[in-house]
């Protein structure tokens, strides 16, 4: 996408503002480099939105290195009517800074709100020169339409700061940046991105069974949860069905599972289907045994069922640190009773399931799930339902594949409402993203080539990572956001350990979205999950 330049006309110049003028030795040349120092109270950018800029275009308050003229200001702002842009038609690196000075002492959080076209060599935000350690964060791939807003801390000791805003792209590569924020910091400087780098494991024991192989980075054989704990992964997600035709993901298996998470010393979230297979926003169907129940037997049903797997977990040593009560319930559970068009019934049952959770671990928190991460108006319209109803809710959780959900943007600004809205922490519980269109069984692959167009990153393993690392830097700008699930890591193509619990024969729509490659080699997007909680 072609980025064409727009000089505004002529700007009056601040006069408290020192603007760059390069170097003798560099005149000509566009490499020469000055820092304007803005001296400002803590928690200011001079120009934060781009709206001043001289009459070449360049951002008045700010100096560039490298190609300067790759980096300019142009109308189409997020809040203003400006924005800074980095682009050229051809091969280009560029740095545009400001240096901060008078800022008090300790750590301070930079926000910016970016957009990219992704593929750049180098694309970043960065502090430096702080007294502290710089910090930088990776610009996401975000596509022309949504702005994501990014999110550094560091720790101010010696009073200044300097910002960098930096691509380095191929020509024709693009970025843009606007209403930049520096105050101070909520969370310490040198914490984890994020809390919770987790990984849905509910297939795992049934790959095992058949003889699935997993792998290190270096190739050496070893334990699948294990491989993952040592590349950061710090939560195990595990599914919960009534009475699966083919055993595993019963009570029994997560039981199982969650001993061995538990010892690897791995937090613990549990996801109740409330079926006999998969519930999602397609099919919520009633497991079995509680066809033909009345509403008051169905509703105890459910209640006991909860209590039961949760207590048990507890009893075991292994409490459960977090429950999901129904898995991407936007259409609601256990229908037509729980369906969407009934919320009376809907909300009794997800009272009852959550007042169980309670019941039988006061400390796990109880959270609610909806598909489509970046459905504002639908998420809304569902938790405003719950509310007035009186659920009780401790977490809001979501699921987003950029390539059926949409662009992160969409993602981050209904994550940043929700937030706000109903005042409760939010997290990711599942994403994921190819890295290959290769298959490996019979099976033909849910993530194919028209998602991969859809999702904007090549499927390859350097792509894949750069999926999740993006995901990681939109969820972790979020005030109050937990963490990241990544679905089925471990879901590698193993004959018999197929998709569907009632049909041996089936097979594995999903092992080119693993964690770990086709020789059972653990993938860099592991690593890359693991670091946003390390």
């Amino acid at each position: 996408m072609q980025q064409p330049r727009v000089a505004s006309a002529a700007v009056a110049l601040i006069a408290t503002v020192v603007v760059a003028q390069p170097s003798p030795a560099a005149a000509g040349t566009g490499t020469g480099f000055s820092v304007p120092t803005a001296t400002v109270p803590s928690g200011t950018v001079r120009n934060p939105g781009f709206e001043a800029a001289g009459p070449d275009g360049s951002p008045v308050g700010w100096s560039e290195r490298g190609q300067r003229s790759a980096s300019y200001v142009e109308p189409g702002g997020r809040s203003g009517g400006n924005r800074l842009t980095h682009w050229a038609d051809r091969s280009y690196r560029v740095e545009t800074v400001q240096r901060l000075t008078g800022l008090r002492r300790g750590d301070h959080t930079l926000r910016v709100s970016v957009r990219a076209s992704g593929g750049q060599r180098d694309a970043y935000v960065s502090l430096t020169g702080c007294g502290g350690p710089g910090r930088r964060v990776d610009l996401p791939r975000t596509g022309a339409e949504w702005w994501v807003e990014v999110a550094l801390t560091t720790r101010v000791s010696t009073g200044r700061c300097t910002v960098a805003l930096v691509s380095d792209g191929h020509a024709g590569d693009w970025a843009h940046f606007d209403d930049l924020t520096l105050r101070p910091a909520t969370r310490p400087a040198g914490a984890p991105a994020l809390r919770i780098a987790g990984a849905d494991v509910s297939h795992l024991t049934k790959n095992e069974h058949h003889g699935a192989v997993y792998r290190d980075h270096r190739g050496r054989p070893g334990d699948a949860l294990r491989i993952l704990a040592e590349n950061g992964v710090n939560y195990a997600r595990l599914k919960v069905w009534v009475d699966p035709a083919d055993g595993f993901s019963d009570k029994a298996d997560v039981l199982a599972k969650a001993r061995r998470a538990k010892a690897l010393g791995m937090g613990l979230l549990v996801d109740f289907h409330y079926s006999d297979t998969w519930a999602d926003p397609g099919k919520q169907f009633k497991p079995a045994a509680w066809a033909e129940l009345p509403f008051d037997q169905l509703r105890k049903a459910l209640y006991d069922h909860t209590y039961d797997v949760v207590s048990s977990l507890r009893r075991q040593g292994t409490p459960a640190d977090m429950v999901q009560v129904g898995n991407e319930i936007n259409g609601g559970l256990l229908w037509p009773d729980g369906r969407w068009d009934n919320w009376d019934g809907l909300a009794a049952l997800l009272t009852a399931a959550s007042t169980a959770v309670t019941d039988a671990s006061p400390r796990s928190r109880v959270a609610l799930h909806l598909a489509e991460g970046g459905n504002n108006g639908g998420h809304r319209w569902w938790f405003d339902n719950a509310v007035s109803r009186g659920v009780p809710f401790d977490l809001v959780a979501v699921s987003h594949y950029t390539y059926w959900h949409g662009p992160l943007g969409t993602l981050q600004a209904n994550l940043l409402d929700l937030t706000a809205r109903y005042g409760k922490p939010v997290l990711m519980v599942e994403t994921g993203y190819g890295f290959t269109l290769a298959e490996n069984d019979h099976e033909t692959n849910i993530f194919n080539a028209s998602l991969q167009q859809a999702g904007g990153y090549p499927a390859t393993p350097a792509g894949q990572a750069d999926a999740i690392r993006d995901m990681v830097t939109t969820v972790a700008a979020v005030p109050g956001a937990l963490g990241v699930f990544y679905w089925e890591p471990t879901w590698t193509a193993v004959a018999g350990a197929g998709w569907d619990p009632a049909d041996p024969t089936s097979g594995d729509g999903w092992e080119n979205q693993a964690l770990f490659d086709y020789s059972g080699r653990a993938l860099p997007g592991l690593r890359v999950l693991g670091d946003a909680a390390r």
